[in-house]
Order: structure tokens, then C-alpha cells, then sequence
């Protein structure tokens, strides 16, 4: 088509050196082409030199629909209305409304009655003329004809009459914009196109030796570049982790994904047949499928523990395997980092000291994914290790933590975990989903875990972990975790998702 419509044009200018398109309007019109393709072909061939254009912009008026159906019946509204009442005598405007229509009737009534050609009599309320009917003319289908035999043009009509039939809406006055067509300095009648790109094909042909070569624009702005964009995971993940700072909480260093089953089952008191350290749950390692080493002594105790228990326990009762603690795996929690984090503490110089630590970091699951679940996600966990601490310091931390990030609609639950206990589940209210969701797990880690780390007996250890992705689910207002986290990523959210920031409720 931009072919056809060039071709078209260079042709027209082809006849003489004079020759011109003195409007590509009505050019277009009998050519068969579209005016906006026109004017964009014509717009290219200018930037080559090929045509000189100039801008036309020509003004004419169109009619509305109830023009159009007065010139088709030839009478207006207020002619057909006085014509019923004359022919009448007296009439009510029930019957008006039946001899001439609804529309007819509520138009021409008003008009006729602000021309005063009709009036209203006081006891019947029917509706008599107040003129002869020779008095009165039809001057809207006259200035409408008038504009029509004026081929719509501006000055077809005055502009006292075009004020008052644009007023009633019966017109309205169109600017079309075209051009003037002329010869350029460069003009030819076949257009040949310049090259804009040095190609791999011309320097190995020689061919960019004859080649005609587009002028560059230095003036011409750049493609804009894009910086980089923090995911609105990572805009949640620093604001918590500015939150846990504030509330005096150190960070562990998390950046080893890989554990192995000891530190994320074993040291934790779950038993070694636990379904949660099977395939069906947790991706293990094939390569390498087992760890070096790790603390024997600790190990031992560990070991002790598990198979006669100890610290008021009696322990699983079965035989624990080494093979099966130095399986790797991709970690299931960063719990795992936890008892690491604890059996250092226990093992320092200068014994125990108390602590509060946290982490964020990518944990793995082999789980089925929904809109609430994935395979990996992001969990935060924190604990406070210190003497002779309570489920009650444990709720007080977590809705402390919760209501500094403007999350104040929260649940517990009791539940179980091998390694804690008690033990409970954090619900909070997701607004646009309409229901309470899982956002977190905590507890008290168990005696049958502290006691092989060699903590001091009144030392007690609260925990409590939550998924990075679910609040930010909730404050970004997401339904679908795998529209935050995955393939499934609008990478125009990460561009515009604004910066997140939580509002102290505390």
C-alpha cells in the first residue's frame, strides 16, 4: 500500500516541472487512497528531498443527525408542530404529541412557543396559533439548503446563523488538515531508498562502496535507557529487614543454600523419618550427594539424643544413621542456619550471651504450586535466645514485628513442629482475597534441641518464621503468588511497583 501510494504521487508530480497536488484530500478521495496513508508517504518522501509539502487546514461544517432528518422530510420540528395546530384550530398536547410524534412535538412546541407563533389558553390549556399562517417561514430548512447548496463551506451562511444553529446542535464545524504537494530538490520519478544500517552483507559483497547512506542525525535523542528495578519482593525484604534492625536483631549469614540434612533436620530434633525429609518433599543433591563433615562432638549428642533421648525426653527409640544426616540438600528452611547460629553461640568464648538474630533469604520445597504455594520462596526468621523466656514473650515480638508493617489482623493457632513447643501458626487477613492466609509458623524450640548445643538449662529460645512473598502479597494487593515470584512476572510491575514503605501501627 505505502508502495502504491508513492508510486502514485511521484507520478503525479512526473507530468511537468510545475505539476502539484493542490489538496491530497480530495487527491486521495479519487485516487482510492486512504488520506492518513497519503500524508504519511508523503511525510517520508519530504525527509528524502523527493517533495516539498505545505499544510492546508480547510474548515467546513457537517450536520448532526436531526439536520440530515430535517432536510430529508423538509420541514423542521417547529413548522410541523404550528401546521398540526393550525389545521387543528385547538388542540392539547396529548393529541400533538399523537398527530406529530414524541420527539417532533417536545422540539417544536418549545420553539414555536419562543417564536411566539402559539400560545396556550388559560381554561382548556389547549394549544391555539397566535399568528397567521402566512406569516410564518420555515428559516431552518431554508439555512440548512443554504449551507447544503454552499457545499458546507464556512462563509455558506452568516455567522449570526451559524452561532444560532450550532447553539440547537443541528451543525458543527469541522477543521481537516491536509497539504499542498510539490516537487523537491531531490525529486525523481522512481524513489530510491538510502540505506540506514552498515550491514555484515555489504562489507563482505563490497556493496557499501555504491550504497547510498541516509544522513545521520546528531541531533536525533537515543532509545531510553533503563536502569535496573528492584522486584518488589527485594523493596519488602529491605524495609523488614530494616524493621528487624531497628528492634535490635543481628542478620546470619544465609547465603549457602545447599545444607546438609544434619543442620536441616538432624540438629532440630526431627527424626530421620520424618515425611518431610522424602523425595516427594525436599530436593536432595546429586552431586555432590553428601557433606564433609561436621562438629563430632555435637554430632554425637545430636545422635544421643535422637536414639535414648535426654533433658526429661525419651528420645525416637531408633537407630540413627550417619549416611542419612550427611545427605545434602537444597534447604527446606533457614532454620538450618538457626541451629548453626545457636550451636556457635553455646560454643563462644566467654559462654552464652543472649541474642536476637534474623534472616531473609530463598528456601525450597518440592511442593505443589497454587496460587498461594511455590517450589521456592523467601522466608524471614527470627529468634531471641535469652533466660527464662514465655510463649507471651513470643506473641508480644511477633504482633510487634506484624503491626510495624501495618499488618494488625493476626490469629494463632496452635500446631506442631518436631522442634518446637509449643508451637503456633500466624494467620493474617489478605483484603482482596476475602480470607485469612498462613503467613508464618513459630514457637519454642524444644529442650531435646538446645540441651546437645550445650546452652544453659534456663535458657529458652523463641522462633518464629514467615514467607517473605505473602505479605508482600498483601501490601502490594496480589492474588496470585506466582504473579510476584516466577515465570508468570509481569516485568511491567517491577518497573512501576512503587516503593514500599510500612506505616508503624505501634
Amino acid at each position: 500500500m505505502a508502495d502504491a501510494c508513492e508510486n502514485a504521487v511521484l507520478t503525479h508530480l512526473s507530468q511537468s516541472p510545475d505539476a502539484v497536488i493542490s489538496d491530497t484530500f480530495p487527491w486521495s478521495e479519487e485516487n482510492g487512497f486512504d488520506h492518513g496513508a497519503v500524508v504519511g508517504c508523503i511525510k517520508s518522501l519530504e525527509v528524502d528531498g523527493y517533495v516539498a509539502a505545505e499544510s492546508l487546514s480547510t474548515s467546513f461544517y457537517t450536520l448532526s443527525d436531526e439536520a440530515e432528518g430535517i432536510l430529508a422530510n423538509g420541514i423542521s420540528q417547529e413548522i410541523a408542530v404550528f401546521n398540526a395546530i393550525v389545521a387543528a384550530g385547538s388542540i392539547s398536547e396529548a393529541d400533538l404529541i399523537a398527530a406529530v410524534g414524541k420527539d417532533v412535538a417536545k422540539i417544536g412546541m418549545g420553539k414555536c412557543m419562543q417564536n411566539k407563533w402559539i400560545q396556550k389558553e388559560k381554561e382548556t390549556k389547549s394549544l391555539v396559533p397566535a399568528v397567521a399562517a402566512g406569516d410564518v417561514k420555515d428559516e431552518i430548512v431554508e439555512q440548512l439548503q443554504a449551507l447544503r447548496e454552499g457545499k458546507f463551506a464556512e462563509d455558506a451562511i452568516s455567522s449570526e446563523v451559524s452561532k444560532a444553529l450550532k447553539k440547537r446542535k443541528l451543525i458543527n464545524l469541522t477543521i481537516r488538515k491536509s497539504m499542498k504537494v510539490a516537487r523537491g530538490p531531490s525529486y525523481a520519478p522512481v524513489r530510491k531508498r538510502k540505506a540506514a544500517d552498515l550491514t555484515k552483507e555489504m562489507l563482505e559483497t563490497g556493496a557499501w562502496q555504491t550504497t547510498e547512506f541516509k544522513p545521520y542525525n546528531f541531533q536525533a535523542f537515543g532509545e531510553k535507557v533503563g536502569g535496573g528495578y528492584l522486584h518488589p519482593l527485594l523493596k519488602v525484604r529491605a524495609e523488614f529487614r530494616k524493621i528487624l534492625l531497628e528492634m535490635g536483631f543481628a542478620e546470619m549469614p544465609t547465603n549457602k543454600w545447599v545444607e546438609s540434612s544434619f543442620w536441616n533436620f538432624d540438629s532440630l530434633f526431627q527424626p530421620q523419618s520424618h515425611p518431610a525429609r522424602d523425595a516427594h518433599d525436599t530436593f536432595f543433591i546429586k552431586e555432590p550427594a553428601s557433606t564433609v563433615s561436621v562438629p563430632e562432638e555435637y554430632y554425637e549428642r545430636v545422635k544421643t539424643m535422637h536414639e535414648v533421648g535426654g533433658s526429661g525426653s525419651i528420645g525416637y527409640r531408633y537407630d540413627f544413621k550417619r549416611e542419612e544426616a550427611f545427605k545434602n540438600l537444597l534447604r527446606t528452611h533457614t532454620t538450618a542456619v538457626s541451629s548453626q547460629m545457636l550451636y556457635k553461640l553455646a560454643n563462644q568464648e566467654g559462654g552464652f550471651k543472649p541474642a536476637r538474630y534474623f534472616s531473609i533469604d530463598r528456601v525450597f520445597r518440592n511442593e505443589t504450586m497454587d496460587a498461594t504455594h511455590l517450589c521456592e520462596f523467601h522466608q524471614v526468621e527470627g529468634l531471641v535466645a535469652d533466660y527464662d523466656l514465655s510463649l507471651g514473650d513470643l506473641i508480644g515480638t511477633i504482633e510487634t514485628f506484624f503491626k510495624k508493617i501495618g499488618i494488625t489482623k493476626l490469629r494463632f493457632k496452635p500446631a506442631f513442629n518436631p522442634y518446637t513447643e509449643p508451637s503456633m501458626e500466624i494467620f493474617g487477613y489478605h483484603p482482596d482475597l476475602k480470607k485469612w492466609t498462613e503467613i508464618g509458623n513459630s514457637g519454642m524450640f524444644r529442650p531435646e534441641m538446645l540441651a546437645p548445643m550445650e546452652l544453659p538449662e534456663n535458657v529458652r529460645v523463641i522462633a518464629w518464621g514467615l514467607s517473605l512473598e505473602r505479605p508482600t502479597m498483601i501490601k502490594y494487593r496480589i492474588k496470585n503468588i506466582r504473579e510476584l515470584f516466577g515465570h508468570k512476572v509481569d516485568m511491567g510491575r517491577t518497573r512501576t511497583a512503587p516503593v514500599c514503605r510500612f506505616d508503624s501501627q505501634a
